[in-house]
């Protein structure tokens, strides 16, 4: 049987939702108006069910994001979120909080969100223990890691991220954000201070970075390793970005749906889409011009690379070429000559934003208000010398294209005519899932000529109905065929359209305990005894059963001692400083400096592994 491969996209809200679907998603996860893991995306249950409704025309899932910390005062708010989202027709939680586990609640599937912190085969025992039908990975684990954890939990199905920003702590166990400005990224309220800029100094005050934004990571790009993922047990592909526009998602989704649905092709029946119909017409994408920090594989491969976005944590754009002459200013204006990159995802154009890095290292931002050949005018002035590289952070063309240009998805159905009796007929339509195949019967005159028919039937039923796109496949072998006028052909496409759309299911409102379902002899206790971000009673109750005494959340007690950040990416190491590498080097703290805030950060050369931790006072 084949093996079911999922896109699984963002929706920061319904009209998004929508896009990605239209796009190639498989899936697409999205929050509630709380208890979502991004603050500002924040969605009423009233456009969650049109999604729904829109989604699960093509087969397609939607999962709400009921991912963050939920407080003992807000456990009954949390539980009419979850009788709202399966009302809405939400296919799945992606849930934080064990907390949830031990309300009553309708059935419906869970998924342990990478806010599990799962890294380790241990964890992931632990949570489909517990019933969970699914695994968020952490991002930052290996193939071979993947492979591991898939194989330990047979069964359970594997999520993996593929795309987008990434966190330089370990999910769940990052609270920079709450230690400094008391929002809690386990509560959905991350203030971002990994893209802020730091001095970096040694345990000798000596600064060796000055303003720099060392703890910000380059985007995930897995695009050219989902085949290898599929292979080590993934089966769904998540983009990250539900803060993120539309033109992203669109761009980004129908990029990787391109590629999942290469990888079937070729896979000789190996894989299957989950979901129904595929993208048709529409822009061309490309990744690359769309926002990123630049692209890395993070550590799929099991190796360390150069994972720093380096100066620029938002970003600096799609590189287009460098500046071979400066043509002077005029006025406001400052015009300049560039050479091209081989390559470029569409040609520069009057209302591109460039971005050009100095000498010095600043980033200065510029708009390209008129291009003529290789020639480039700014309405402004910018001071620019040969050989700058110029970057493009706002493609005019391509976003036109995104927003003017969007495909459309329909599902591939077949029709076969068949003869009744003298004057009567009947087409079948059969399309792929779940729905049975739809049939109308009507009655005609008999054509003339058979094969001139039999083209009209073809050219006149052959075409696209609401979300299917019909192809004529059968005909009687013998005897005379229906003359059918444009109008009928419509009308009963139309018909046989309405037909084979799904009836939307109703949803089973019984309410039980998913804990009350587990076999408790089958637990199997968690391995990590710290930062288990316990937060209210009913979670606590869930830790208890498995021998395990929870501490409280960090948000709920500031005196417990945490780690601020655990992270795979290494200071040492993407400074030139690892001594595993450079034998000179010793293993000693170094020190982040902001604003007279000053953290340690330490290494774990054994687990390889980086922690930041509260510095006050002097360093030591």
């Amino acid at each position: 049987m084949p093996v079911a491969l999922e896109l699984l996209a963002p929706a920061k809200n319904k009209d998004i939702g929508i896009a990605a679907i239209d796009c190639g998603a498989d899936a697409v996860y999205i929050a509630g108006p709380s208890f979502g893991a991004r603050e500002a995306a924040g969605n009423s249950f009233d456009d969650i069910a049109g999604l729904c409704g829109y989604a699960h025309k093509f087969g397609v899932k939607v999962f709400l994001t009921l991912n963050t910390l939920i407080y003992e005062n807000e456990l009954d708010d949390a539980r009419q979120c979850v009788l709202r989202a399966v009302e809405a027709g939400c296919d799945a939680l992606i849930v934080q909080d064990l907390g949830l586990m031990a309300m009553k609640i309708p059935s419906i599937e869970l998924h342990a969100s990478t806010q599990c912190n799962i890294r380790t085969v241990e964890q992931a025992r632990w949570l489909a223990s517990l019933g969970f039908k699914r695994l968020v990975l952490a991002r930052e684990l290996s193939l071979r890691q993947i492979r591991e954890i898939a194989e330990a939990v047979p069964g359970c199905g594997i999520e993996c991220f593929v795309h987008g920003a990434l966190c330089v702590s370990y999910s769940g166990q990052c609270y920079m954000s709450q230690y400094l400005a008391e929002r809690s990224a386990n509560r959905g309220r991350c203030i971002q201070a990994c893209r802020s800029r730091y001095d970096l100094l040694d345990t000798d005050g000596r600064t060796l970075l000055k303003d720099k934004a060392v703890l910000s990571l380059k985007d995930l790009s897995l695009q050219d390793r989902l085949e290898q993922l599929a292979e080590a047990g993934a089966t769904s592909f998540k983009i990250e970005g539900r803060l993120k526009n539309i033109s992203y998602v669109r761009n980004i989704v129908r990029s990787y749906s391109d590629t999942l649905d290469a990888l079937v092709k070729n896979s000789r029946g190996r894989y299957v889409r989950s979901s129904w119909g595929s993208p048709a017409g529409g822009f061309t994408p490309h990744p690359e011009a769309t926002f990123n920090r630049g692209y890395t594989h993070y550590f799929i491969d099991g190796r360390r690379g150069q994972w720093s976005s380096g100066d620029y944590a938002k970003g600096v754009g799609e590189p287009v070429g460098e500046i071979t002459r400066v043509l002077g200013q005029k006025g406001g204006n400052t015009v300049f000559d560039i050479r091209p990159r081989k390559g470029l995802s569409t040609p520069l154009t009057n209302g591109d934003g460039l971005c050009v890095i100095t000498g010095k290292g600043e980033a200065l931002g510029m708009k390209a208000d008129i291009v003529s050949g290789n020639t480039v005018t700014c309405n402004q002035r910018v001071e620019l010398t040969p050989g700058l590289p110029v970057y493009r952070n706002f493609n005019h063309a391509l976003e036109k294209n995104l927003e003017n240009n969007p495909p459309l998805r329909l599902i591939q159905a077949t029709l076969a005519l068949k003869a009744m009796d003298e004057n009567r007929y009947t087409i079948t339509a059969t399309a792929p899932g779940n729905t049975p195949a739809a049939s109308v019967s009507f009655e005609a005159e008999q054509a003339l000529n058979r094969d001139k028919a039999a083209s009209g039937l073809h050219a006149s039923l052959s075409k696209r109905s609401g979300i299917f796109a019909f192809t004529l496949t059968e005909l009687p072998d013998d005897g005379p065929l229906p003359f059918l006028p444009s109008s009928t052909a419509n009308a009963l496409r139309r018909e046989l359209a309405r037909r084979l759309e799904p009836v939307p299911a109703q949803p089973d409102m019984t309410l039980s305990v998913p804990f009350d379902h587990i076999d408790r002899n089958k637990i199997v206790p968690p391995a990590q005894k710290l930062q288990l971000n316990c937060a209210n009673s009913l979670s606590r109750s869930i830790y208890l059963a498995a021998g395990v005494e929870p501490g409280t959340a960090f948000e709920l007690d500031r005196s417990s001692k945490v780690e601020l950040m655990r992270c795979k990416y290494c200071i040492r190491y993407e400074t030139g400083r690892c001594p595993k590498i450079n034998p000179k080097e010793k293993a000693t703290p170094l020190y982040l400096s902001n604003n007279g805030r000053l953290f340690k950060a330490v290494f774990d050369c054994a687990r390889c592994e980086m922690s930041i931790l509260p510095c006050t006072g002097n360093r030591k």
